[in-house]
């Protein structure tokens, strides 16, 4: 018979231990408008409005690469040993 078993974890990461789990090591590619770019990370050069691009992130979210290529963006990755992950 197949029982069902509840987990139950007693000291939870805090929101910064997370944000580092595969800090380094895990890269994600996110779709983009310049527009957007510029309203989450403010501190961005200044860029044409409109545009598609393609940022590669770290895995707590820091911009690591911006491009108008998402080939380019992974090949940085694969560059640079990342593990690429599909974030949903």
């Amino acid at each position: 018979m197949k029982q069902d078993r509840i987990l139950t974890q007693t000291n939870p990461l805090t929101p910064a231990e997370f944000a580092a789990l595969g800090t380094g090591e895990v890269a994600y590619v996110k779709p983009m408008t310049s527009d957007e770019l510029m309203r989450i990370f403010p501190q961005a050069p200044k860029i044409e409005p409109g545009l598609r691009l393609f940022t590669l992130l770290s895995a707590d979210g820091a911009p690591i690469l911006v491009t108008d290529s998402r080939e380019a963006a992974t090949a940085n990755a694969w560059e640079h040993d990342l593990k690429m992950v599909s974030v949903h």
